[in-house]
């Protein structure tokens, strides 16, 4: 969505990048219950529905998966500092 995340996609109604429970749930290891727990204004299809857009669009969110990684930013920094 447009001026929501840098436009990155989201959970509708949210401002939750899919990016970001992609990471939660395949890096972290996050269940859709520990989802839950801690976004309370969450619901289960909110979560499969971002997990099947990754699964859909698998280029757009790991290309924004890995512009939002420590190791890019440190990447970024470094090279600026370096200049």
């Amino acid at each position: 969505m447009e001026g929501v995340c840098g436009g990155d996609a989201i959970i509708e109604g949210t401002r939750i990048a899919v990016w970001h429970i992609v990471d939660y749930y395949y890096k972290v290891g996050m269940s859709v219950e520990e989802f839950l727990a801690d976004w309370d204004y969450l619901n289960p299809a909110a979560v499969f529905s971002a997990l099947a857009y990754y699964h859909d669009h698998k280029d757009e969110i790991d290309c924004a998966r890995e512009e939002n990684s420590y190791e890019h930013w440190q990447q970024e920094h470094l090279a600026r500092a370096a200049a």
